[in-house]
């Protein structure tokens, strides 16, 4: 499945916690097949990692700050053109090659 949401796109966080709910970020790392976005900044988890050695090297102990993944249906695509959150589609210009636009501006995202 075709995704119109890549990394290092800025999205708006539509449905979430109260106070996460219209915050924006940027979109780290997209997980297609849990239908998944992890966003910078947004859905901080709190991990206790106890000492690991790894290659030779001991990992630190203590509590971790890591972004937790987002349903891809709870963020929305901000324009960088109109500076709105916006549905995203897809056009073919006159070469045939295929384009993200924003709905509400109808400029390419790309």
């Amino acid at each position: 499945m075709k995704f119109k949401i890549r990394t290092g796109d800025i999205v708006e966080i539509m449905t979430a916690r109260k106070e996460e709910k219209g915050k924006r970020g940027e979109v780290i790392k997209v997980m297609t097949k849990k239908n998944r976005v992890v966003v910078q900044g947004i859905n901080i988890r709190k991990k206790h990692q106890s000492q690991v050695q790894q290659q030779g090297r001991t990992m630190t102990p203590g509590i971790i700050e890591f972004e937790g993944p987002i349903h891809i249906s709870n963020v929305m695509l901000v324009c960088p053109k109109c500076d709105e959150p916006s549905r995203v589609g897809i056009e073919r210009d006159e070469d045939r090659i295929a384009h993200r636009v924003c709905k509400s501006c109808h400029e390419f995202v790309d």
